[in-house]
């Protein structure tokens, strides 16, 4: 790409800093350019991508802290590439959508996006929600401390679900989950009060900053891809019970 600013790197190019590294893939250039522009002037490094075949590969290869994808896209859609990238992969996803394409979000979501912005969207929007996303995976995905610190959060143990958020990791009767961050929070908010049921609104406050906004339809979509991880290790899996009209719970067995 011509004009490729500092701290813009096509293709995957590695960065000499940490600044946090957000993937874009857009067969969109103008799309690329001015989203990146952006996303360096609030701090972030950016690698950008035209098609998503290209981008799966250096994705897997040298994951970035989170990804944005356009859904319409040639050759490989969003969708394909986040289907493929899910299956290596828990870095955060956003993808980006348009008005008229209400079928591709839900989608988006049982595929194992952590969010979705439609088109056309407000700047201020979109890094608000990239904000809120990687705090959310800082708090799930916390280093390990030196040895002789006890500082760590308790594993979580309720039946055959253990969950350790200290290393975002998860296991059903001894078997590995792999959550991304926003599956995990919501799952976390359920298993730390078994019986309890906890409104859409409480398990959004959950996963999602103040400052973002989320419909039901987004939290129904994760709690479906929850049921649908955890009945891949045990098709009777029924831990998750859904209160029609107020919410979901956890059930303890």
């Amino acid at each position: 790409m011509t004009g490729v600013s500092p701290g813009m790197v096509e293709n995957g190019d590695a960065l000499p800093d940490r600044r946090r590294t957000i993937a874009l893939v857009d067969d969109d250039r103008n799309i690329l350019t001015t989203l990146s522009i952006l996303l360096q002037s609030e701090g972030f490094a950016t690698r950008v991508y035209s098609d998503g075949h290209t981008a799966l590969g250096a994705l897997l290869e040298n994951p970035p802290d989170l990804a944005i994808f356009d859904i319409k896209m040639p050759r490989m859609s969003g969708l394909e590439l986040l289907e493929r990238f899910r299956d290596r992969s828990s870095v955060p996803v956003i993808f980006l959508t348009s008005r008229d394409e209400e079928p591709d979000e839900a989608l988006g979501l049982a595929l194992g996006a952590d969010d979705y912005i439609t088109k056309p969207f407000s700047q201020r929007l979109l890094v608000a929600r990239i904000r809120a996303i990687l705090r959310r995976s800082e708090l799930v995905q916390t280093a390990l401390p030196e040895s002789g610190h006890d500082d760590l959060p308790e594993p979580i143990v309720r039946g055959r679900l253990r969950m350790d958020p200290a290393r975002h990791e998860v296991t059903w009767g001894g078997d590995p989950v792999s959550l991304t961050v926003t599956e995990f929070l919501i799952l976390e908010a359920l298993a730390l009060r078994p019986g309890l049921v906890k409104s859409r609104n409480q398990l959004m406050d959950a996963a999602h900053s103040e400052d973002v906004f989320v419909d039901d339809r987004t939290i129904d979509s994760h709690i479906k891809r929850l049921r649908r991880k955890f009945r891949a290790v045990d098709s009777g899996f029924a831990a998750i019970d859904t209160l029609y009209g107020a919410g979901y719970s956890f059930t303890d067995d």
